[in-house]
């Protein structure tokens, strides 16, 4: 993929997860931050940090939480970036996390 196919994906990816997780924070106790192409969701007790950006070198979106790193690759059939490993979405995924770290289902 040329690296501008990846950057307007990539970029429409965070911007629409953005938009999921700030309704998402009126609900929940976290707070997302959408600043230089790269998305953080900081959470104050106990204080936890969970990353979302662009890897350009390898046209990947990499998730930091929970202690782990996740790995997504663009999948031109569903049109999102996913996690081979489970075959989630983005959006999946960091649900998926974001409940784990609430401990309740968290919509996005």
């Amino acid at each position: 993929m040329a690296d501008s196919d990846f950057q307007l994906r990539c970029d429409a990816a965070l911007a629409d997860l953005n938009k999921a997780l700030l309704r998402a924070a009126e609900v929940h106790e976290f707070e997302p931050d959408f600043q230089a192409g790269a998305l953080t969701i900081e959470f104050e007790a106990p204080p936890e940090k969970f990353v979302v950006s662009p890897q350009s070198a390898t046209n990947q979106v990499w998730v930091s939480a929970r202690v782990k790193s996740y790995k997504l690759d663009w999948d031109a059939a569903r049109q999102s970036f996913i996690l081979a490993a489970t075959s989630q979405t983005l959006k999946e995924l960091l649900a998926d996390l974001l409940g784990q770290r609430i401990g309740e289902a968290v919509a996005l």
